[in-house]
C-alpha cells in the first residue's frame, strides 16, 4: 500500500559530513542515472577541477568535498533507496520534441538533468529511487563559474512565462500537454530558482495520467547544487524544497570546513 506523500522525505536535524559510503563514478553527458558497478547502487561522478594555477586549494571545489556534500539515504529517510538505474519515465516522457526552441531547450535540460548546463569541472551526483511511487530524486554538486550559474538561473526564471503551456511529442508516451510553473524554494545559498514541470496525457486505455518533475538549482558561492525530483502523479508539496535546503546547507558546511583547514 502506498504511503501518504508527506512521508516520502524526512530531513534530519544534523548533517552527516563524512564521505564514508559515498561512491564516485563518471556521470554520462546525457544525464540519466547510471547503474553503478558492482554492488554499489548510489552513483556519484567527479572530474578534476580546472581552476586558475594561482588559486588557493581551499577556493577550488575538490572531488572529496563534492562527494561529502551529497545527500544520503539517512538524510531522505524511507522509502528512498539507492537508485537501480534510470527511471522508466525518463526515456518514455522526458525524451520529447517541442516546436518552440526555448521549450525544447527546457526538455533537453530535463532529459540530460543539466538545468545549469553541462559540468565543466568538479562534479558529483547521487540518485535515489522510491519504487512505490515510481519516483526518482537526483542531486548534483558542481563547480561552475558564478556568472554562468547566474545566467542559467535567469533563464530558468523566464520559463514559467515563456513556456507556461506547450505540447510535446514524447518517444514513449505519445503527445503530452506540458505546464511549467515556479517552484518556491527556501532562502538558501546566494541565488536560486525552482521549477515544477507537469506532463499530462492519456494511457493506451484512455486514462489521464501525469508525470511531475521538480527542479531546484541553487548557487552557493562559486559552486552550485541541483535537485531533480520526478514521479508519476503528484509530488509531495515540500519534498524537493527540503532536499534543496539540506543539500545547500551541506555544501556550505563542507566549504567552510575546507577554508578553516587551509
Amino acid at each position: 500500500m502506498t504511503r501518504p506523500p508527506a512521508a516520502r522525505v524526512r530531513v534530519l536535524g544534523a548533517c552527516v559530513l563524512g564521505v564514508a559510503g559515498l561512491l564516485t563514478a563518471t556521470a554520462c553527458a546525457s544525464g540519466p542515472a547510471r547503474q553503478p558497478a558492482g554492488a554499489a547502487s548510489a552513483d556519484a561522478a567527479s572530474t578534476a577541477p580546472a581552476g586558475p594555477a594561482t588559486a588557493s586549494p581551499a577556493t577550488v571545489l575538490t572531488s572529496a568535498q563534492a562527494a561529502a556534500a551529497l545527500l544520503t539515504e539517512a538524510d531522505l529517510g524511507g522509502p528512498w533507496q539507492p537508485t537501480q538505474g534510470a527511471a522508466t519515465w525518463r526515456d518514455g516522457v522526458l525524451k520529447a520534441r517541442a516546436t518552440d526552441a526555448g521549450c525544447q531547450r527546457l526538455l533537453d535540460a530535463l532529459y540530460a538533468d543539466e538545468p545549469l548546463g553541462s559540468p565543466t569541472a568538479t562534479h558529483a551526483v547521487t540518485a535515489f529511487d522510491d519504487p512505490d511511487d515510481a519516483a526518482q530524486l537526483r542531486q548534483q554538486v558542481l563547480a561552475l563559474k558564478a556568472a554562468d550559474v547566474d545566467r542559467a538561473l535567469a533563464w530558468l526564471r523566464t520559463l514559467p512565462r515563456t513556456c507556461s503551456r506547450f505540447t510535446a511529442a514524447t518517444t514513449g508516451a505519445g503527445m503530452r500537454e506540458v505546464t511549467v510553473e515556479e517552484l518556491p524554494l527556501p532562502a538558501v545559498g546566494d541565488a536560486r530558482q525552482g521549477l515544477r514541470v507537469v506532463f499530462t496525457g492519456q494511457s493506451p486505455e484512455g486514462e489521464t495520467n501525469a508525470l511531475t518533475v521538480e527542479v531546484a538549482a541553487v548557487r552557493v558561492g562559486d559552486d552550485a547544487i541541483t535537485v531533480t525530483d520526478g514521479a508519476l502523479g503528484v509530488l509531495p508539496a515540500d519534498a524537493t524544497a527540503q532536499a534543496a535546503r539540506l543539500a545547500a546547507g551541506r555544501l556550505t558546511t563542507v566549504r567552510h570546513q575546507a577554508r578553516a583547514q587551509a
